[in-house]
């Protein structure tokens, strides 16, 4: 059996394999309802092969969606929607998963084939955006977000908690927690976006208090024998990656005894400006690098889209697991490949009886 292929344990659910579907945007939820087009994908999916599906990035607020056509859970009508979702990815053999969200800054954006950009002032299909600091992102994204006062930043907290908690009593059995990318939570953790003077703001335990305090309110209510877990950018390419990432690396001891129980190793996408060295695996010796000082679980899902990349990285002790996202729009089984790919006996296991049947029949 390759190491992408071993079974892999967190709390009490146990994934079928190292795969991760990772969150991926679709942009077309019905004003944060989802729909079929959602069922579809998320099931064929699950139905490829993948040991965990992870939702795409859900609002925890109407504020918080990227796009006017984000998915959503702010409310028991929006987390109802997902229950054929669930469903369908664990009668496939995934376990289910959702990350939960707040856009910030970035947040009131035209979808991505269509401009990617911020939804011009006049038009009421956009809304004001908040963050940390009244400083815009900048290039495409130029709306200046008003500044949270404390009690959005607890409006905020609660609305996270009670979007774990309507995510649980949906039946998805793990949870993801997104500060990277810039969103809301990034941005109150990064010096570019956050200039604030008060406890929220300035050193590096004002700028990790949001993110911490976050957290340990979804812990109340997120069941303990559940993972809970976060996607988190530990570098930003800027010129001063070593500082930030010995930062990281600190916050990420202090989400573990938090209580995360795993860490989405991304990068943190705060600026326009940077240098980011794109290629095959890139972020799995800052992964390593986490996963070995911090103590912790780790996944990463920037290209890691081939077989044997991704039994590498696991192999190697990069990651734990491996998310594979474009390679899976492109062939939702992409595990049958890989399992082919590997030399794993009998690869039809990894799909369903009907299509594997005849897969194996004719070969």
């Amino acid at each position: 059996m390759s190491a992408l292929f071993e079974p892999f344990s967190l709390k009490d659910v146990t994934l079928r394999n190292r795969i991760a579907i990772p969150p991926m945007c679709q942009y077309m939820a019905d004003n944060g309802v989802i729909n079929d087009w959602h069922h579809v994908h998320l099931a064929s999916m699950a139905r490829g092969g993948a040991g965990l599906v992870v939702v795409e990035a859900t609002a925890v607020s109407p504020e918080g969606r990227i796009t006017p056509g984000c998915a959503g859970i702010w409310s028991d009508e929006h987390a109802q929607a997902f229950i054929p979702a669930v469903k369908a990815i664990k009668a496939a053999g995934s376990v289910p998963g959702i990350q939960i969200a707040h856009a910030g800054r970035k947040a009131s954006a035209n979808r991505p084939w269509e401009g990617d950009d911020h939804i011009a002032a006049t038009d009421p299909a956009g809304w004001q955006t908040i963050g940390p600091s009244p400083i815009a992102f900048g290039a495409h994204l130029p709306k200046v977000p008003q500044e949270m006062t404390l009690d959005d930043i607890a409006r905020v907290r609660q609305d996270f908690v009670d979007a774990a908690r309507r995510a649980r009593e949906v039946g998805f059995e793990w949870i993801e927690l997104h500060f990277a990318h810039g969103y809301l939570g990034q941005s109150f953790f990064s010096e570019h976006s956050n200039q604030r003077t008060d406890a929220y703001g300035g050193s590096f335990d004002n700028r990790s208090r949001f993110l911490l305090e976050t957290l340990a309110a979804v812990r109340e209510v997120w069941p303990e024998n559940l993972p809970l877990t976060a996607r988190f950018g530990v570098i930003e390419y800027d010129g001063r990656d070593e500082q930030t990432l010995s930062e990281s690396i600190e916050l990420a001891r202090r989400f573990k005894d938090g209580g995360l129980d795993l860490l989405s190793v991304s990068v943190g996408f705060t600026i326009p400006d940077t240098n980011i060295p794109w290629g095959p695996a890139f972020m799995g010796p800052i992964a390593e690098r986490v996963r070995r000082e911090a103590g912790i679980p780790v996944t990463s899902a920037w290209g890691f889209g081939t077989p044997q990349l991704a039994n590498d990285a696991i192999k190697a002790g990069h990651l734990d697991l491996v998310s594979v996202g474009r390679a899976h729009l492109a062939d939702p089984h992409w595990a049958y490949f890989a399992a082919k790919e590997l030399g794993v006996d009998n690869a039809s296991w990894t799909l369903p009886a009907p299509y594997a049947h005849w897969l194996e029949r004719y070969r």
